[in-house]
């Protein structure tokens, strides 16, 4: 039975249900970044008792985990059959603090922790700047290092290759031209900048792994108004997604889609 663990954001953790039971033969590392993964944690930083701000508990955890750096020891010990990269998670900018770094992710933002004393004094790592691009690099390279020095190395390595959508198929089946992006409430974002970021990373990162299965679905990369969260460039039509579980079938992982064992109840960041 396939264990899978992604590291990556909603577009390769859709492709499942989400529905009960199966949690334990997925593992799923999200709102995070390359660089933040290796980094230290943020010092000083303690959760209160209860769920901040708005979040969800699997919201909480992602974040808990971005910011204490839990993830890569979880995913090591989690010894996966497959191991899946998707980007778009890759477009928070990130915040450097006193000894750390973090991932400037919507959940931190609505958290309310940027108030705590542990964030005093933070410095914001643009995403589109050569100094994050720099970070990036060098994590990157950390992570093929990881893969090859640890079991992560008996895991088939994936990358989801994907790209923001610049149009939305209506419910008429009319295209029509997706506006006023944000990354996160209050800050806008250029589809097309993001793009060749995605096509920069991927570039890099397929230099640096082991050999990997490179799966896409360019030809059906439609945003969904009627997605289960919303209108969003990477919120795609359903043929999207279709394609992925094909080609992932074609890399061995057919019957992961059949198996609810492998279905993840929440997302386990």
């Amino acid at each position: 039975m396939p264990k899978i663990a992604i590291v990556g954001s909603c577009i390769t953790r859709d492709l499942w249900p989400i529905r009960g039971g199966g949690a334990e033969h997925l593992l799923y590392v999200s709102r995070t970044s390359l660089p933040s993964l290796f980094a230290p944690s943020v010092a000083g930083f303690r959760p209160g008792r209860g769920l901040p701000g708005d979040l969800h508990q699997h919201e909480h955890n992602a974040l808990l985990a971005d910011l204490q750096k839990t993830a890569l020891s979880r995913l090591v010990a989690f010894q996966p059959t497959h191991l899946i990269f998707d980007f778009i998670d890759e477009r928070f900018d990130l915040v450097s603090t006193r000894e750390g770094l973090a991932t400037y992710s919507a959940e931190l933002a609505r958290s309310g922790y940027l108030a705590k004393g542990a964030f005093r004094g933070l410095r914001e790592v643009p995403r589109l700047s050569a100094a994050c691009d720099r970070l990036w690099t060098e994590a990157a390279g950390a992570f093929a290092a990881l893969v090859r020095g640890t079991e992560l190395r008996r895991a088939v390595p994936i990358l989801h290759s994907a790209r923001w959508a610049s149009l939305q198929r209506l419910a008429g089946g009319d295209l029509a031209p997706i506006r006023d992006v944000e990354i996160i409430s209050g800050r806008s974002a250029d589809i097309e900048a993001y793009n060749r970021l995605l096509e920069r990373q991927e570039s890099a990162f397929l230099k640096l792994m082991p050999p990997m299965h490179v799966i896409e679905a360019d030809a059906f990369r439609l945003a969904d108004p009627a997605h289960r969260w919303g209108l969003s460039p990477f919120h795609y039509v359903p043929e999207y997604y279709d394609e992925i579980r094909r080609r992932l079938g074609e890399v061995g992982l057919a019957d992961a889609f059949s198996d609810p064992r492998v279905a993840p109840s929440v997302p386990a960041a």
